[in-house]
């Protein structure tokens, strides 16, 4: 009998048109849900709760099964998968939105499984805020709520956003929406902002430079581990919070040490997803190659 799941992400299911200088990809998998499975999975069994449209291939479904993640929460509906076309400039941390297609992902509203309903963590990535309440009243004992956000819902729902901020454990952000959430630029003042709004941990993405941690009592900051050949950056903060929401949830505790080493793993796994278009530089990682940049990691921050 396989172990109780114990890490539910809610997140999206999509098809990605990806253009950078040097290269050009059309309608591979992707979204958020699923660049955070696939981190996850390198240290637990995450239950993904998403749509995806009859256009969604079913060797792509497979892969992740393969991969131990639960798909008992992804609803396949008819009509199209939602559909992201994005370009990248010379600098891989300037990106611009194209087009964005919702279709199934416009009326989704997700129900968890009963399976999922007792596990220990929750990640809600880049949700309408409204859609937060609903979610979570559906989940028995849970132990930590995460959740992700995007500029769009900054600047179109504000007040909910700010509601359901309150109501969380772990808030993951960005260099840019940390400073507009808090009104902040410089960082450190803007992750004690954060803070001071309800969440104990709050974890600013900052790309090549690593992140940041702000718990109740402890900053601590990772670098990113180092990487020649930035192929596509699509992902990386979806499996950084994957990762470190997935480790954590293998270690079953939320101290601070557990905390510090699921960033390093976060940023590790993130590192990874980079190497390669979509999903590809996950599904070409296995564990012992997690393992060798870990240990790799180790000593460039040695000294």
């Amino acid at each position: 009998m396989r172990p109780p799941l114990n890490l539910v992400i809610v997140g999206s299911v999509a098809f990605d048109t990806i253009e950078t200088q040097a290269s050009r990809r059309d309608r591979i998998p992707g979204g958020s849900g699923t660049y955070a499975s696939m981190a996850a999975s390198f240290f637990t069994r995450p239950g993904l709760v998403s749509i995806a449209g009859q256009d969604f291939p079913r060797s792509i479904l497979a892969l992740l099964r393969s991969r131990n993640i639960d798909l008992a929460g992804l609803k396949i509906k008819r009509g199209k998968t939602l559909a992201w076309h994005g370009l990248y400039a010379s600098d891989p941390n300037q990106r611009t939105t194209l087009k964005t297609e919702l279709n199934v992902w416009q009326d989704f509203r997700p129900v968890i499984p009963a399976s999922y309903r007792r596990a220990d963590i929750i990640f809600l990535s880049n949700l309408d805020p409204d859609s937060h309440d609903y979610i979570l009243s559906q989940m028995k004992g849970i132990k930590l709520v995460a959740m992700d956000t995007i500029r769009y819902w900054i600047e179109t729902k504000p007040e909910a956003l700010f509601q359901a901020i309150q109501k969380v454990d772990i808030l993951f952000a960005n260099e840019e929406e940390a400073r507009l959430l808090s009104s902040e630029f410089n960082l450190v003042r803007a992750g004690r902002q954060l803070q001071s709004s309800g969440p104990e941990v709050i974890i600013v993405k900052k790309g090549e430079h690593g992140a940041m941690v702000f718990g109740r009592n402890f900053v601590f900051s990772v670098v990113a581990n180092p990487c020649e050949n930035v192929v596509d950056p699509t992902g990386a903060g979806d499996a950084f919070a994957g990762a470190f929401l997935g480790y954590l949830a293998s270690r079953g505790e939320f101290n601070r040490r557990e905390i510090k080493k699921a960033a390093v793993y976060g940023n590790l796994v993130a590192s990874l997803a980079i190497e390669d278009f979509g999903l590809d530089g996950l599904l070409r990682a296995s564990q012992l190659d997690l393992i060798q940049r870990y240990k790799n990691f180790k000593k460039i921050i040695s000294f």
